[in-house]
């Protein structure tokens, strides 16, 4: 099959890639065809959007998988607990070393996709049909901010990204601090209840969520446009799956609010 990468479009020297058809060079006629100006060795392949669609679908699917495999079992929420944390610290490690491991992301995606799946159980023996309209909305979130960012109604500039990761660190901090006061006060801050403060801060942690969206977006355009690495798509795939599994919690606490036992 015909590559369609340039540099292995031809072979070098001016032969076909599919064989010699001359005598085999001598040493020195490969000496001088290497150090010949035409020479370039094969280049790396570079990402496209195909590899960071098929690694999303991996890494995705890999979540989804574990997900149901949780729910159907009804893992006990102990066992739930520990996949988070392993989960958390697994993405910790993906992101601040960028790593590019399929085994690193995936091994995330199976972790925390056991967490998802065991707390959306939860959530549905409370409210039924929560899980669904939390997946609709995380859909709707997700076609919303690729139109967003298609059209540029929103450019990703440099003062955005900070004032992204700002935000995120204050609202991580926050969700933290509000733990720890509910050890000794029954609600913590209200961060996290069942009223208009609660309502507000899932709303922002929901918008905060989608405008990761719009970084992974940006960083997969630029990743393409720069001739990044074929396996940086793998930190795309990762990216985005946080991304999504961040909104799709958030909607589902939100959801919750204001829905009643049937």
């Amino acid at each position: 099959m015909e590559s369609k990468n340039p540099v292995f479009s031809r072979a070098p020297y001016g032969h076909q890639q599919q064989g010699w058809s001359g005598p085999p060079p001598s040493p020195d006629q490969l000496r001088d065809m290497y150090n010949s100006p035409s020479y370039a060795p094969p280049a790396e392949r570079t990402m496209t959007i195909d590899d960071v669609v098929v690694r999303s679908f991996m890494t995705l699917g890999t979540l989804v998988v574990s997900a149901a495999a949780a729910w159907v079992l009804q893992v006990p929420l102990g066992v739930a607990v520990v996949s988070a944390i392993i989960g958390v610290v697994l993405g910790l490690i993906a992101s601040f070393k960028q790593s590019t491991s399929p085994p690193l992301i995936l091994g995330y995606a199976l972790f925390y996709g056991v967490f998802v799946g065991a707390l959306s159980y939860m959530y549905e023996s409370f409210f039924h049909g929560i899980v669904l309209q939390a997946v609709l909305g995380t859909a709707f979130a997700f076609a919303g901010v690729l139109t967003v960012y298609s059209l540029r109604i929103i450019r990703v500039t440099p003062k955005l990204v900070k004032f992204v990761l700002a935000a995120a660190i204050a609202a991580v901090g926050l969700v933290l601090v509000n733990l720890l006061v509910s050890i000794w006060v029954p609600g913590g801050l209200g961060l996290r209840s069942d009223n208009l403060l609660g309502w507000g801060f899932s709303a922002l942690m929901i918008l905060l969520g989608c405008f990761f969206l719009l970084l992974d977006f940006a960083s997969v355009e630029e990743g393409v446009k720069q001739g990044a690495p074929a396996k940086f798509a793998w930190q795309c795939a990762f990216g985005l799956t946080l991304s999504l599994v961040w909104i799709y919690l958030e909607v589902l606490r939100f959801i919750s609010y204001f829905s009643g036992d049937d």
